[in-house]
């Protein structure tokens, strides 16, 4: 891959509906960054974008690819065999994504768990429990960094020692808020912070609003623990409605402020909680269709396939000892995407169980 070329592409901005017709026109990335600002314009690309495509800022490219070589950073391109299936299908797919952490957790099963930023101590303990009752059972968190009901989501997947991502609004160099500094490299190190953004990015506010539909993009569903009725929660679940993701709320107190976005939500048709099972039984039938999608083979809903070749092979190598997904799959041959969706699957129907720090066992 062209690292350089896909950085000035997404320095310049490109879409993934401008890349489509850059292709069509030149064949490939390395073609079209070698075009002059003209032939880029009679593309119908905007002015400002051919200037950039033609005069990039090498300074900035050379950063993000020194950035490159750090640890566990990477950047995934649309197209690519490591983007996620989920964000394929949403409007405004990002063209490029910088992870900072494991890529593999971008294919887990996910659930988003958003909220206010300045929630009741019931809010934050709901939070946390959640998340860890539905990490624990091998969903990835899915939550933005803020400060409040981001934060307690992130902290409870933590907690689980399961994986948690961390979508951010501005360039992933930097970290916001100050205060979530340590918290973001625990996700960096079990999960994986995410951004669109080149690096050095400001927190802007209109970042905020475009990352919301990745955050629901990324995810199964999306559950609203405490919201205003005009807060940014409400319009990520708006657009996880709109990409077609289930939206969970959870009810409050008719005094509590916070509750009444809840309660709108669930007026507008939003599954009304009360326990975290509630959430996963609603999302078994996504999970095992995305796994149905990524694997290519038929799966039963109502059974764990017992005649697929894929579920034997993952069979042969489950035991009663604790076994971590890694080791999975290298014994399996099967990748990390299609095993968590199989665990979780198998899990529902009680073949294995999920334990503290992503590893499973089978159940006598």
């Amino acid at each position: 891959m062209n690292q350089r070329a896909w950085l000035t592409l997404a320095h310049a901005y490109i879409n993934v509906t401008e890349l489509d017709g850059l292709f069509e026109r030149f064949g490939d990335i390395d073609a079209t960054v070698r075009q002059s600002e003209q032939s880029l314009r009679d593309t119908g690309l905007p002015a400002k974008k051919a200037r950039s495509l033609t005069m990039p800022d090498e300074a900035a490219l050379d950063r993000a690819l020194a950035w490159l070589q750090g640890d566990k950073h990477h950047i995934v391109v649309y197209g690519g065999e490591e983007y996620p299936e989920l964000l394929t299908q949403i409007r405004g797919a990002p063209l490029l994504l910088f992870v900072n952490g494991d890529v593999d957790t971008l294919h887990f099963p996910s659930l988003a768990i958003i909220g206010s930023r300045n929630p009741t101590r019931g809010g934050i303990r709901n939070a946390v429990e959640f998340s860890r009752y539905l990490a624990t059972s091998g969903y990835a968190i899915v939550s933005g960094l803020a400060q409040g009901i981001d934060t307690a989501a992130h902290r409870g997947a933590l907690d689980a020692g399961a994986r948690t991502v961390a979508l951010l609004g501005h360039g992933i160099d930097r970290v916001y808020p100050r205060q979530n500094h340590d918290l973001a490299h625990q996700i960096a190190a079990s999960g994986a912070l995410v951004s669109e953004y080149p690096l050095g990015a400001p927190p802007d506010r209109r970042h905020f609003p475009e990352r919301n539909r990745l955050i629901s993009g990324l995810s199964l569903g999306t559950l609203v623990i405490e919201a205003a009725r005009r807060s940014g929660s409400l319009i990520t679940a708006r657009l996880a409605a709109e990409q077609g993701r289930e939206v969970f709320a959870l009810p409050g107190s008719i005094h509590n402020p916070l509750a009444r976005g809840c309660h709108e939500l669930i007026r507008q048709g939003a599954k009304l909680v009360e326990t975290a099972g509630d959430i996963g039984s609603e999302l078994a039938p996504l999970a095992s269709h995305l796994q149905q999608t990524l694997t290519k083979s038929p799966v039963s809903k109502s059974v764990a396939p017992e005649g697929d070749h894929d579920y034997s092979a993952l069979r042969e190598v489950l035991s009663h000892d604790p076994t971590t997904i890694d080791e999975l799959r290298n014994q399996s041959g099967l990748t990390i995407a299609e095993l968590s969706s199989m665990l979780l699957i198998m899990e529902l129907h009680g073949e294995v169980e999920s334990l503290s720090g992503g590893r499973y066992t089978l159940i006598a």
